[in-house]
């Protein structure tokens, strides 16, 4: 028996849905990564660079905070990413309401 144009939808739109809980997990995980290299980063700072005090800003806290910003950016980068791709996803998948 030939397909309905309602279950050729929803079967699109459950392949969509995979592939979204995938490229999620996928950039979850990369996140995680990211986190966990920044946390290393820090320790080996903390290590070969030991903090000098509180009296002026040190080396060792603009390298820590450059490493920060670095990963932020990354996960900013990340979520525009995310964000572009629903949207593609939702016009690919959807009608165009003009939203």
């Amino acid at each position: 028996m030939p397909e309905t144009e309602t279950e050729a939808g929803g079967g699109a739109v459950d392949r969509a849905t995979e592939l979204s809980e995938e490229v999620f997990a996928s950039v979850e995980s990369g996140q995680r990564a990211a986190i966990g290299a920044v946390r290393k980063f820090v320790d080996t700072v903390d290590e070969k660079l030991p903090s000098l005090g509180d009296e002026h800003p040190s080396r060792r806290q603009d390298i820590i905070d450059a490493a920060l910003e670095m990963a932020d950016q990354l996960v900013h980068t990340e979520y525009d990413f995310l964000r572009k791709v629903a949207r593609s996803a939702g016009k690919a998948l959807g009608p165009d309401d003009g939203k």
